[in-house]
């Protein structure tokens, strides 16, 4: 979950930019400025009429959505509509009790302990260097291959995302070094770009994951068994991924370099292959600990995660011991283990006053009863969700699709015999692919930002609009990833079916 920012350098080959913003820009974003404080007054003033509770709660879904579009944080759009809600159904009463009770009662929860400790992981290994490690490995091993950088960025991606559990950080390394590398072989820039983007997809299913450990808050299932509900899906996304690079670089004219490149990486002597594959060790190592250890029973996932902390804490104090960084690396690791455990708490408190305003309004229940009388089956429910969710990703985040969508929709999975484990995966997929989507695209405008950089790009252009296309050439294999696990969910709830306890 944790979102990074690359700082933009100013590229000399490439036109000066604009002075400020045009006249037609200024005016179309103080007219929708306007639409959305309109629809945030008048959201407020109707939770506070005389409607009926089905009213009062759509009125303060508009509230929230009113303050998701003006860049309110995620946490106070889900509090602030819910607690006015509760006050106009139920009094200052209901309020003043939930205000007590709610904050406590819902992250006191031993099984929420697994957050910092997965959160403290991630971020000391991101501080490791181990990206640098797993790429060249990747390299080495693929670059043979018809599309062997990109092949070989999609895998490492993986590896990442298993110690991590971060899409856009995965993203952010692997682009840093991944695209140059790519660039000089004479991959197509789209290609280039695309392979980082898609390297990172599975971050937030392999465990750990911090989406998935907030959707088992939300929905009430087992935090260790939410998580390895991901995993067959995000091996499932890295595989089928790969394939479309191969494909591209099959069927596509000069679009993954020369052939020079890759007879140049057959070349690579074993002894260089095993040498980078043990450098590595670090990601074998947590993925025993963490997936064998929460499948086996063994370790609990809150377990698993304090024990993949302290792996993690040693880890850094091996690598980073010549240049002296370890105990540097602890520190700011930790301190953003504390800011980034306190923001996803507020958040699971929001969730729950939302889902406790949604409740009493008889939302949750309606769009139940309204989904009973359209007959719909498994598969077709799944089907409208996928375009729905497909539609919501091009104008929110991953979040925010979640908290607005799972408790209204959990008694209709439930009615339809959908596994929660099963909808945890499929939803925190649709929310990656949420931040690749057009307009809002976060991941996209984090490559972008990469991509300025002249030690990146190597004196090409790549303009926003590749990196969209770039997407876009991978979004028919990722809605084929979806119909996949659609009709054999059996990919994701094999291990947690399995798992003991």
């Amino acid at each position: 979950m944790t979102t990074t920012t690359a700082a933009e350098t100013p590229n000399p080959g490439m036109a000066p930019p604009e002075v400020g913003p045009s006249r037609k820009t200024t005016v179309r974003s103080w007219t929708v400025f306007a639409i959305l404080m309109v629809a945030l007054v008048g959201s407020v003033v109707a939770i506070f009429l005389p409607l009926t509770p089905i009213a009062i709660g759509c009125a303060a879904l508009v509230m929230m959505m009113a303050l998701l579009c003006l860049r309110v944080p995620v946490a106070l759009t889900m509090i602030i509509p819910s607690f006015a809600g509760l006050y106009a159904i139920r009094g200052e009463k209901t309020v003043t009790s939930a205000l007590t009770a709610l904050p406590y009662d819902q992250v006191a929860s031993w099984t929420l302990s697994v957050v910092p400790m997965f959160v403290l992981m991630g971020l000391l290994l991101w501080r490791s260097g181990l990206t640098d490690t797993l790429y060249t490995a990747a390299r080495h091993w693929l670059g043979w291959m018809p599309g062997g950088l990109a092949v070989g960025t999609n895998i490492a991606g993986s590896g990442l995302a298993a110690v991590s559990g971060s899409t856009t950080g995965t993203a952010y390394a692997l682009g840093r070094i991944g695209i140059p590398e790519m660039l000089k072989a004479g991959y197509d820039r789209r290609l280039a770009v695309g392979a980082v983007i898609v390297a990172g997809l599975p971050g937030q299913l392999i465990p750990p994951s911090i989406l998935l450990v907030l959707y088992a808050g939300i929905a009430e299932v087992p935090v260790g068994k939410a998580l390895l509900a991901g995993i067959g899906p995000g091996i499932l996304v890295s595989v089928m991924f790969t394939i479309a690079i191969i494909l591209f670089a099959v069927f596509g004219k000069d679009l993954a370099g020369t052939k020079e490149s890759r007879v140049e990486a057959a070349h690579v002597s074993w002894s260089v292959r095993f040498k980078s594959l043990a450098a590595a060790w670090p990601v074998p190592v947590l993925i025993v600990v963490i997936i064998g250890g929460m499948f086996s029973g063994v370790f609990t996932a809150t377990e698993a995660g304090a024990v993949a902390a302290l792996c993690s804490v040693g880890i850094v104090f091996l690598w980073k011991r010549k240049d002296g960084g370890a105990w540097r690396a602890l520190v700011d690791g930790s301190v953003g283990t504390v800011s980034t455990v306190g923001a996803v708490f507020l958040l699971l408190i929001g969730v729950e006053a939302l889902s406790r305003m949604m409740t009493l309004t008889g939302i949750s229940n309606g769009f139940a009863d309204l989904i009973a009388s359209m007959d719909l089956s498994r598969v077709e429910f799944l089907l409208l969700m996928l375009v729905v969710y497909l539609i919501l990703g091009a104008f929110m985040e991953p979040l925010p699709m979640m908290v607005l969508t799972i408790p209204i929709l959990i008694p209709t999975l439930e009615a339809l015999d959908i596994s929660l484990l099963w909808f945890g995966a499929f939803t925190v997929f649709m929310g990656e692919l949420a931040i690749l989507s057009p307009p809002v695209g976060i991941l996209a405008m984090v490559i972008h930002s990469i991509t300025k950089d002249p030690e990146v790009n190597l004196g090409k252009n790549i303009p926003l609009k590749d990196v969209f296309v770039a997407s876009l050439w991978f979004l028919p294999m990722a809605i084929v990833v979806v119909l996949i696990l659609i009709f054999f969910p059996e990919i994701s709830t094999f291990l947690p079916d399995r798992a003991s306890g």
